[in-house]
């Protein structure tokens, strides 16, 4: 993948030209550099990571509101059914319209959700802004899909692996330096200088991205028929509600765990600052270096034997937040434990719908992200609600719920592939 201009068929012979209708021939996308693709990696970073600076800082900005617990759960809860909804309607607009133009449209209207938020000084604005976000944020879910088309399927894994890694370095710059940068010069710091990289995003990112040779859905499409047609292929391709379900439980569990750390540090019976959940968020780092590689590790096994496999470890880690909840050092274990495991599961689960033919790939992924963020809505209310009941312990005990059911259902998903893949190799 050195050539930014090398040929590919929609994932078939990757010298042969298309056909145009009138029958002259006619490129099909080009394959990304790897510089390319880095820089996307990194304006997805950017764009992801939204959501995800109220983690650390989630009691001072309840504080300032004068609201409790329950009730500032709602801003991240609102956040991610807004996305879902966003996702529902919006995304599937990436088969039909240039992706390019989307991020362009929709990367600016992350800027004003995000902008909102710093400004606001009433509660419910600062929550309308937050919901704005979340409906508008289709921008890093488009880029998957985007990447997928211009790239061989032997080295789908490697190439998810890298987007999911810029994924991570988003979601580990908003965990850590907002609890740093709220920790010295407080929260609505961390808005301005969010608000400032999203500008910055907003303006470069639709620069990477190619507009005159994307591939699209053969047969164009209304708006109406485009969302309808979800529901076949949902019918034909029953796997992708395997793979949803599997991401909507981790990532709930993510979000659970996560929001329940920046209350539980910050409490009096712990006494922490935020910076210090920003602190414990840079464990993070160490995906960084380990995601490509078990990328790679999930093209050698398969999708469903990769995260099978993960979710073990996963469900190991879980388990272990409530006797370790008591000391800081001890909740680094399963922090690392989850670091790890989390995002190749996400990996594997993308790889089981990515395969798929080009012209559907956007849709796949508006079912799998809309469930997704279904479960972070209701997780994200679930778990500040359940830490106001019982506190941290209430909290793991939620977590170790949503992830030994996502554990279930990932191994009934390897019983069902194994008779593929058996057949594949006998073939």
């Amino acid at each position: 993948m050195t050539d930014p201009v090398e040929p590919m068929a929609a994932m078939t012979s990757p010298a042969a030209p298309a056909a145009t209708s009138g029958g002259a021939p006619k490129r099909g996308p080009a394959h990304l550099s790897d510089a390319r693709l880095l820089l996307l990696a990194i304006a997805g970073a950017v764009l992801v990571a939204n959501p995800y600076y109220i983690h650390p800082i989630i009691a001072p900005v309840a504080q300032s509101f004068g609201v409790g617990p329950a009730t500032i759960g709602l801003v991240p809860a609102l956040n991610q059914i807004a996305l879902a909804i966003g996702i529902l309607l919006l995304l599937p607009l990436g088969d039909r319209i240039r992706n390019r133009r989307l991020v362009a449209i929709f990367s600016v209207m992350q800027f004003v959700g995000i902008a909102i938020m710093a400004v606001a000084t009433d509660f419910r604005l600062f929550a309308f802004g937050s919901t704005l976000l979340g409906f508008c944020s289709i921008s890093p879910y488009l880029l998957p899909t985007y990447v997928s088309k211009r790239t061989r399927p032997e080295e789908l894994g490697r190439v998810t692996a890298i987007l999911t890694t810029g994924v991570i370095g988003g979601i580990l710059i908003a965990r850590s330096g907002a609890g740093v940068i709220a920790q010295h010069f407080g929260w609505r710091a961390v808005y301005i200088a969010a608000s400032t990289l999203m500008l910055a995003v907003s303006i470069g990112v639709p620069f990477l991205m190619d507009e005159d040779a994307e591939a699209h859905a053969s047969e164009p499409m209304s708006y109406g028929a485009l969302i309808a047609s979800l529901f076949g292929i949902v019918r034909d391709h029953p796997s992708i509600l395997l793979a949803g379900a599997i991401q909507m439980l981790g990532f709930g569990t993510f979000l659970a765990i996560w929001l329940g750390l920046g209350l539980h540090l910050t409490s009096p019976a712990m006494g922490y600052g935020v910076d210090v959940v920003g602190y414990l968020a840079l464990f993070s780092a160490v995906n960084l270096v380990l995601t490509p590689r078990l990328g790679r590790m999930a093209d050698r096994l398969g999708a469903e034997k990769a995260r099978a496999y993960c979710l073990i470890v996963q469900f190991a880690g879980v388990l272990m937040l409530a006797p370790f909840g008591h000391s800081l050092w001890l909740l680094m274990i399963p922090i690392v434990i989850l670091n790890i495991a989390g995002p190749t599961i996400d990996i594997a689960n993308r790889m089981t719908f990515l395969s798929q033919p080009p012209a559907i790939r956007t849709r796949l992924m508006t079912v799998y992200i809309v469930m997704m963020f279904v479960g972070g809505g209701i997780s994200s209310w679930a778990a500040t609600a359940a830490y106001a009941w019982g506190g941290w312990n209430a909290d793991a005990a939620l977590s170790a719920l949503m992830m030994g059911t996502a554990l279930i259902l990932g191994w009934i998903g390897y019983w069902r592939a194994r008779p593929l893949s058996v057949a594949r190799r006998a073939g």
